[in-house]
């Protein structure tokens, strides 16, 4: 089809519109998709350094209320009376007392801190404005006991217990410092000094990333610090903290899939003084949702200008391609052998005063010729295919008969009377079957049934020194097949078997393979040489039917029962010569399954 000129002229057309406006529109779309990334990356990275800055100046309050607890005269001697043992409880609770005025003093002057409490492992805890108490209930705290196996001392967003006996149930994050010692596992006495998120939160928020995009921070292990949806902790996700934190760069742009599986733009920047990480994310079709919309508008423009060109081509071509096509059709019919829908296909002579009327004209003369040559050469054939399957089936029976008389000759000189009936019998039954020559098919029953009459007589020839067994599965037996082609397989083999072995075993199957009857014939005997089964491989091919009449070759039998399955199926029979189970030899015949009563179309007929 992309020969003709309407099909030449429609595809030039949409090559160059498809080819200038795919271009402009890849161009355009890649370009845009650079830039608006670009000023993602700069901006997002420049609001996250000045959100940097801000964490850096609240770590550095936490830090500084933490040394100034850590280095005061007042920590050591409170850390000194309560472990104490000898000291009143009177005096003890005077020096939380005092421990807590300080804390209220140290918390007061740093804003960003939102309270200070001091702990001991023996239950203890202070904190501001005169608060304190001795419930072990801290001790049981996740971030206790990652404080004292692991030394974390940067606890997330979490609900402090002290912070609720003050009425405040919002999350905070904490610092966690030992007292008096540097090593948390060998401290007794620790302070814990909390920073309400949402004093991290409040600016956080104000950072836009496209329409939903959202930054997190992320402490250094990795996980959230503030609470916030969106960063739950799955494979992707931990995936994409592994890769950041492999990054040699300090901040940059990255890419990743949402858990969902969507594609995200990963903006991220890595804090120095605690390493925690500023990590941005935005799903692409979010920041490039305009872009997107971009793109199927400029698809539909050039899907219309297609359709547009498409319609012009169309005309322009149609007044010269349109008979054109039609001739070509016809000529396609032609060359299958189909003249009748050739003559359909082609172009009326009305209005084709030019060259293609002509050429037209000519070429509808020359079909109702050859048809009519092809119809007379192939009734000719016909017959004479008829006729020479006719002679290779008269071909079979005179060499069947004059052995089966000698035998009943051989009978009655020995006197075997009771034999000779059974021959006569078997006999009767396969005259009365080969003087059906009308029918060139038969029942696959009654083939087996020939074969098995044949199969009577031999037994009463050879006696206890032939075994002959005939299998066939009973769903087969109403498939047709080409009548004699199992009796002179049968014969050879007989045959053959007794020219060299004093014992003789042939086996016949017949079964179902892959849409063919499988007809298998083997014996225990010599088998047939290579150079032989190369011969009737070869002629059947070449299929010679006046060289299989006149030949005097030892494969006789063999041979015209191959001739004639090539002659009645055509390329749908196939065979198969080799060496059976026992050592002799085996011949397959794959015939077509039909059913009873339905012939094989005559054009497959070879």
């Amino acid at each position: 089809m992309f020969y003709s000129l309407k099909s030449r002229l429609i595809a030039i057309f949409i090559l160059l519109f498809v080819l200038s406006f795919g271009a402009l529109a890849a161009v355009l779309f890649n370009e845009s998709r650079s830039i608006i990334l670009s000023h993602l990356e700069s901006s997002a990275l420049e609001k996250m350094e000045e959100y940097g800055s801000y964490v850096d100046m609240v770590q550095m309050g936490v830090y500084d209320v933490a040394s100034l607890v850590f280095n005061n005269e007042k920590t050591r001697e409170w850390d000194g009376k309560q472990g104490d043992e000898g000291l009143p409880p009177g005096e003890k609770i005077l020096s939380n007392l005092e421990m807590s005025a300080f804390l209220t003093q140290a918390t007061n002057s740093y804003t960003s801190v939102q309270r200070v409490t001091v702990y001991r492992d023996d239950g203890l805890w202070v904190s501001g404005e005169n608060q304190f108490g001795e419930e072990a209930t801290f001790l049981g705290e996740g971030w206790y006991r990652d404080f004292k196996s692991k030394g974390e001392r940067w606890v997330a967003g979490h609900v402090d217990l002290v912070e609720q006996r003050f009425g405040n149930n919002n999350p905070v994050v904490s610092m966690i410092m030992p007292i008096a010692e540097f090593e948390p596992r060998h401290a007794s006495a620790f302070m814990k000094i909390n920073v309400s998120t949402d004093y991290f939160l409040e600016p956080l928020n104000r950072i836009h990333l496209g329409g939903t995009g959202s930054i997190h921070l992320l402490g250094a292990n990795g996980l959230p610090m503030l609470g916030q949806e969106g960063f739950e902790q799955t494979p992707e996700r931990e995936e994409l903290v592994r890769t950041i934190k492999q990054d040699s760069r300090k901040q940059g742009v990255t890419y990743s899939n949402s858990p969902g599986g969507e594609r995200e733009i990963i903006v991220f920047k890595k804090l120095k003084r605690t390493n925690w990480m500023l990590v941005g994310i935005v799903p692409e079709s979010d920041l490039y949702a305009e872009l997107f919309d971009l793109r199927e508008s400029m698809i539909l423009i050039a899907s219309l200008l297609l359709l547009l060109s498409v319609g012009l081509a169309v005309w322009l071509s149609h007044g010269i391609s349109k008979p054109l096509s039609r001739l070509v059709a016809a000529m396609r019919h032609v060359q299958r052998g189909d003249f009748a829908q050739a003559e359909l296909r082609m172009p009326p002579d009305v209005g084709l005063r030019n060259e293609v009327g002509f050429a037209t004209s000519t070429f509808r003369k020359m079909v109702v010729q050859l048809r009519q040559h092809i119809k007379t050469e192939f009734e000719l054939k016909l017959l004479r295919q008829q006729a020479e399957y006719k002679a290779l089936l008269m071909q079979i029976n005179p060499h069947f008969l004059f052995n089966t008389l000698e035998l009943m000759s051989s009978l009655a000189m020995q006197k075997r009377t009771d034999d000779n009936v059974d021959v006569i019998e078997s006999l009767g039954r396969m005259m009365r079957f080969s003087l059906r020559m009308s029918d060139d098919l038969v029942s696959l029953e009654d083939e087996l049934k020939y074969a098995g009459d044949y199969a009577s007589i031999l037994r009463v020839r050879f006696g206890d020194r032939l075994h002959l067994s005939i299998d066939s599965t009973d769903n087969l037996k109403q498939l047709t097949v080409i009548k004699f082609i199992l009796q002179p397989l049968i014969e050879n083999a007989v045959k053959y078997g007794f020219r060299h072995l004093a014992e003789v075993r042939v086996a016949v199957k017949a079964e179902r393979v892959d849409g063919h009857i499988r007809l298998v014939v083997e014996d225990n005997g010599p088998g047939i040489p290579e150079e032989t089964i190369r011969e009737l491989r070869d002629k059947t091919l070449n299929a010679r039917m006046e060289d299989v009449l006149v030949s005097k070759s030892k494969q006789i039998g063999l041979g015209n029962v191959l001739a004639r399955c090539g002659l009645y199926y055509g390329n749908l029979f196939r065979f198969r010569i080799g060496t059976g189970e026992s050592g002799g030899a085996s011949i397959s015949l794959f015939i077509p399954i039909q059913e009873e009563h339905i012939d094989v179309q005559r054009d497959d007929r070879g």
